[in-house]
């Protein structure tokens, strides 16, 4: 697969990978360019051991971890400018209705970031389609510690949602 091709085909995932990891803005589009710069380096290793959908997806998580080890690092010098970021998200302006569900998504991501990763990890694959078994092998899990931990990330995010209407 050529690199426009592996770009075109997973710029979707990755920019809502990006979005499970960081609040709207440069930090979010900074983590979607490290996403999509470590899938092509890694494109070349790829040994076909699983499809190369879950190797984006592993490579995904990997880069979100690691911004948010840099975020927590950060923090601490920084005086926490990224809570202050997710205080006041940004929408784009347009119809009501997009803004809306724009809204809602956005909602939705910063519930998301709430959960630990533990729980986040698998909720956020699951969104995007994967099977049990797929999650389990790109986050080394069992199926049932996938199913149990998308149980409790579910209840959670309820939990969360629950109280922000």
């Amino acid at each position: 697969m050529q690199v426009d091709d592996i770009l075109e085909t997973y710029a979707a995932v990755i920019a809502r990978m990006a979005a499970s990891y960081a609040p709207p803005g440069a930090e979010r589009e900074d983590l979607e360019q490290e996403i999509a710069l470590a899938v092509m380096k890694a494109a070349p290793r790829f040994r076909g051991d699983a499809s190369f959908k879950t190797y984006v997806y592993r490579i995904a998580q990997n880069c979100g971890i690691d911004a948010i080890k840099r975020r927590r690092q950060a923090s601490e010098v920084l005086h926490d400018k990224v809570l202050e970021d997710e205080r006041h998200p940004t929408t784009e302006p347009g119809p009501e209705q997009a803004a809306l569900k724009s809204e809602q998504r956005e909602r939705l991501a910063a519930g998301i970031r709430t959960l630990p990763l533990s729980m986040r990890q698998p909720l956020v694959l699951r969104l995007e389609g994967l099977s049990y078994e797929e999650i389990a092998a790109i986050l080394d899990l069992t199926t049932t510690t996938v199913g149990v931990r998308l149980h409790r990330a579910t209840a959670a995010l309820k939990k969360h949602m629950g109280r922000t209407s």
